[in-house]
C-alpha cells in the first residue's frame, strides 16, 4: 500500500477470492486524517458512495476513493443504463462477541442455535442478516446466494481467530432467499458449495441450499409446558409416525403441516394414545433413509411445508393434550458433499480416525464427541428442538452403536478405550452431558434412548453411572416376544422363557415397549403378516394371535409404542413411498383392531394399576410363569395403593375352562377386557359375568377363582368390590 493506495498483489487477492482477511482491506479505513473505502462489485462499472465518485483500479470491480467522514453504508453502482444499490458488508463491525469464541471453544455455547447460522437482526441502526458458521481451518468462507449471483469473492466473511468462526451481516436480502457457503481451503482449492450446519431451513430436495428463515410463532401452549408430567407414574401411550407417509393427496403430493394437524391430531387422540413419536422430521437428502441420515440438523424437511409449520403443529398437539416427541439422530451424518463431511477440507464434525470416525453399516461419518466444538454443537441442537419448537422430548437414535466402539467391527477394525474396554468414553460424556441440559432447560422434557446393548443404567442418573437418560427402548422384549408370537401355537411351550424372560430385568430402566417401523419394513411383514395362521386358509387365528398380543403388551410393564398403521392390522409390509392401506378400515377385522388398540389405551389411561408402578418391583407379581405346557401367563398389576388388575393370556388356540388362578382378594371379580370377545372379532367366550374369587390359597395368594382362560387371548379381570382378604401383593 502506498500513499493509502492498495498495491496491486492485495487488489489481485480480492478479485480472485484468496484474500483471508477480506474485511483489512475493504470497507472504510481511517489512513491519517483521511477514511479510505474500498468495494469490490464484480459487474459494475462505477461505483459511487454518496457525493464521492471511487476510482475503478481493476476491471472486475474492485474500486478505491476517500470519502468525508466514517465513511458511506450504500453503495450506487452502473453498468451501462443499469444502476443498482446495496449495501456495504464491510462498514459494519462484528456481530459476534468474545463470549461466542470462548464457550465454543470451551464446548459449553448451549446458545448456539441463536448465535450461528443465519439470523435477522438490527446491527448498527440497520435491518439485516446475520452470518455466521465455524470452519477453523478455511482459508476462506463466503456466503453466496441469488443475491451475488453465487459469487464466492462477494461476502467473503470475517475470521475470528480464537475460535475458527466466520461471520457477516448482510443488510437487503429478504426472507426465503437460498444460500449457502463457498469455502475454500487452506490449499487453496475451493469445495463444493456447503449448506449452513445451523440452517432453519432448507431447499426441497433435490435442492441441497439453505434458506434463509425466522420461523416465528405465536405459541399458546403455555398451559401445557407448565403442566407437563413426569413420565414415572403417569399412562405413556406413543404413536409412532412417518409424517410424509402416513397419508398423501391422491397426486401422491405429501401432506403439509396444517394438513396433518386437521387430521392426524385428533385420529391419534380418539385412538387415546397420549403422545405422538415422529421419525425424524430434520433435512435430510434422501427419502429412503426415513430421516435417518440428517444434513439440516435444525431445519425441519421442505417435504413438508416451511418451518413455522411445525411450530403449528405441535402448538395444536399441546393445545389438544398431545405430547409430541421427535426422533434425534447424533450418531451419524452422511456424507453428502454439500453437507457436514470434510467441512472446510477435512474432518471437523467426524471423527479423523475411520475406526471411530466411518460407520461400517450405513456408509456414513461418526461425530468427533471428544471435541469441544462438535460436543457443543449437537448439545444445542438438542436444546434447540426442547426450547424453539416446545418437543416433550427427544427418542435419541442408534444409542448402541455410539456407545460401543466395536459395533460391527470385526477384530482389528476398531481400538480399546485408553482403559482396555470397547465403551467410547467420549461417547458416554456426551449423552451425559445432554442429558443433564435437557433435564436443566427443559424440565419434564423426556430424553429416550433407542438402545440395544446391555449396557447397565442407561436411564439412570450419570452419578450413579448411569448416562441420564429418561427411559430406554426395551429391544429385548420386542425381538423375545415377536419371535414367540411367530411360532405354531403347538410349538411355543418349547419357548416360553422368551414371554417371561423380561420380567427379570424390568426394573432395570425405566422401559418403554416398542413395536416400532424397524419391526415391518425389509421383508419382516407386518405385525399380522407375520404370525402364524391356521389351517387352510382362515386367518382368524393370525388377528386372534396379534388381538392377544397387543393385550399382553398393554398388560405388561412399561409405556407403550406402536407404529403407524399397525393399529388396524395391515397385510402389506410398510413403506416410505406410499400413504397406510386406509382402505383396510372399511373391512371388519381391521376395524376391529383399531377398535381393540382404543380400549387398551383407554384402560391403560384410566386404570391406575396399569401405569403406576411401571417402573418398580411393587406394581408387579406373577400368579403362574410357568405353564408352559399350556402356553398360558397370568400376572397381577398393582397402584400405588394395592389396588390390582390380572392380567391372565392363553397363546394357544385351546380354549382353557375352568383354570384355577390365584387372587389377592376374595369376591367378585368382573372382566374389563376380553381380547376374544365379539367386539374385537373374536368368538365370544370369555367371563362376561366375571368370576368369584373364593378365600382358598393358591398359587401363593390367599384366594383364588376358576376362569376361562378365551382360545388365543388374553383377559384383565378387576375386583368389583373389596374383598376381605387384605392386599397380598408380593
Amino acid at each position: 500500500m502506498t500513499g493509502g493506495r492498495l498495491d496491486d498483489g492485495a487488489i489481485r487477492a480480492i478479485v480472485e477470492g484468496s484474500h483471508g482477511d477480506p474485511f483489512a482491506v475493504l470497507g472504510p479505513h481511517q489512513i491519517g486524517d483521511v477514511t479510505m473505502l474500498r468495494a469490490f462489485v464484480p459487474g459494475a462499472e462505477t461505483l459511487d458512495a454518496g457525493a464521492t465518485h471511487l476510482i475503478r483500479r481493476h476491471e472486475a470491480g474492485f474500486f478505491e476513493g476517500i470519502v468525508p467522514g466514517a465513511g458511506h453504508r450504500w453503495l450506487e453502482a452502473r453498468r451501462g443504463t443499469q444502476t443498482w444499490r446495496e449495501a456495504d458488508p464491510y462498514a459494519f463491525g462484528p456481530t459476534l462477541g468474545p463470549m461466542d469464541d470462548h464457550l465454543l471453544v470451551e464446548g459449553t455455547h448451549h446458545a448456539l442455535a441463536e448465535r450461528l447460522g443465519a439470523h435477522e437482526v438490527m446491527h448498527e441502526g440497520l435491518t439485516g442478516w446475520r452470518f455466521a458458521v465455524w470452519a477453523p481451518n478455511a482459508q476462506r468462507v463466503s456466503v453466496v446466494g441469488d443475491f451475488n449471483l453465487w459469487d464466492g469473492r462477494r461476502h467473503a466473511m470475517r475470521k475470528r481467530q480464537d475460535s475458527g468462526l466466520w461471520e457477516i451481516f448482510i443488510p437487503g436480502l429478504h426472507d426465503g432467499a437460498a444460500y449457502k457457503y463457498e469455502i475454500r481451503r487452506a490449499d487453496g482449492v475451493i469445495l463444493p458449495l456447503k449448506a449452513d450446519p445451523y440452517g432453519f431451513a432448507a431447499e426441497l430436495r433435490p435442492g441441497t441450499a439453505s434458506l434463509l428463515a425466522a420461523p416465528v410463532h405465536d405459541w399458546s401452549d403455555a398451559a401445557w409446558m407448565a403442566a407437563r408430567p413426569a413420565h414415572r407414574g403417569q399412562p405413556m401411550s406413543v404413536y409412532e409416525v412417518h409424517p410424509t407417509s402416513w397419508k398423501r393427496h391422491w397426486d401422491d403430493r405429501f401432506w403439509n403441516w396444517d394438513e396433518l394437524a386437521a387430521d392426524l391430531i385428533p385420529y391419534v387422540l380418539d385412538l387415546g394414545f397420549t403422545h405422538v413419536e415422529l421419525m425424524p422430521v430434520m433435512e435430510h437428502p434422501l427419502d429412503m433413509s426415513w430421516g435417518y441420515q440428517t444434513i439440516g440438523l435444525h431445519a425441519p424437511s421442505a417435504r413438508l411445508g416451511e418451518p413455522a409449520g411445525l411450530k403449528r403443529f405441535i402448538d395444536a398437539a399441546h393445545r389438544a393434550g398431545l405430547g409430541v416427541l421427535l426422533d434425534w439422530v447424533p450418531a451419524h451424518f452422511p456424507k453428502d458433499a454439500h453437507g457436514l463431511a470434510m467441512f472446510d477440507g477435512g474432518p471437523l464434525y467426524e471423527h479423523a480416525d475411520p475406526r471411530l470416525g466411518a460407520h461400517p453399516d450405513w456408509g456414513t461419518a461418526i461425530y468427533d464427541y471428544g471435541r469441544r466444538e462438535v460436543l457443543a454443537f449437537l448439545a444445542a441442537n438438542a436444546l434447540f428442538w426442547l426450547r424453539e419448537y416446545h418437543a416433550d422430548g427427544l427418542r435419541v437414535d442408534a444409542v448402541s452403536s455410539m456407545i460401543r466402539l466395536d459395533y460391527s467391527r470385526g477384530v482389528g477394525e476398531w481400538a480399546p478405550n485408553e482403559f482396555g474396554g470397547n465403551e467410547n468414553l467420549d461417547a458416554v460424556f456426551f449423552l451425559r452431558r445432554v442429558n443433564q441440559l435437557a433435564r436443566a432447560h427443559a424440565p419434564h422434557a423426556l430424553m429416550i434412548a433407542e438402545d440395544a446393548t446391555d449396557r447397565p443404567g442407561i436411564s439412570r442418573p450419570p452419578e450413579d453411572g448411569g448416562l441420564g437418560f429418561h427411559m430406554k427402548w426395551n429391544m429385548g422384549w420386542m425381538n423375545d416376544t415377536l419371535r414367540y408370537m411367530a411360532l405354531d401355537p403347538l410349538a411355543r411351550a418349547h419357548h416360553h422363557q422368551l414371554m417371561n424372560f423380561s420380567i427379570v430385568y424390568a426394573w432395570n430402566e425405566d422401559f418403554i415397549l416398542p413395536l416400532s417401523h424397524d419391526e415391518v419394513v425389509h421383508g419382516k411383514g407386518t405385525l399380522l403378516s407375520r404370525l402364524p395362521k391356521g389351517a387352510g386358509s382362515d386367518d382368524w387365528q393370525r388377528f386372534a394371535n396379534l388381538r392377544a398380543y397387543y393385550g399382553f403388551m398393554w398388560g405388561h410393564p412399561g409405556k407403550k409404542l406402536l407404529f403407524m398403521g399397525q393399529e388396524f392390522a395391515p397385510w402389506r409390509e410398510w413403506a416410505e413411498t406410499r400413504e397406510l392401506d386406509w382402505w383396510l378400515l372399511d373391512h371388519p377385522p381391521h376395524r376391529a383392531m383399531s377398535d381393540l388398540v382404543r380400549e387398551l389405551n383407554r384402560l391403560h389411561r384410566e386404570e391406575a394399576p396399569l401405569h403406576a408402578l411401571d417402573h418398580a418391583p411393587a406394581g408387579f407379581a406373577w400368579i403362574d410363569a410357568d405353564d408352559a405346557q399350556h402356553s398360558t401367563f397370568s400376572w397381577l398389576r398393582f397402584d400405588a395403593d394395592g389396588a390390582p388388575i390380572a392380567v391372565l393370556a392363553n397363546f394357544t388356540p385351546i380354549p382353557r375352562e375352568g383354570r384355577l388362578i390365584g387372587l389377592p382378594l376374595t369376591g367378585e371379580w368382573e372382566e374389563i377386557l376380553n381380547t376374544d370377545d365379539s367386539r374385537w372379532g373374536g368368538s365370544g367366550m370369555g367371563n362376561a359375568h366375571g368370576v368369584i374369587a373364593a378365600p382358598d390359597p393358591a398359587f401363593g395368594l390367599p384366594a383364588s377363582a376358576r376362569v376361562t382362560l378365551p382360545p388365543l387371548a388374553t383377559i384383565y379381570l378387576k375386583p368389583r368390590k373389596t374383598g376381605d382378604a387384605g392386599n397380598a401383593k408380593r
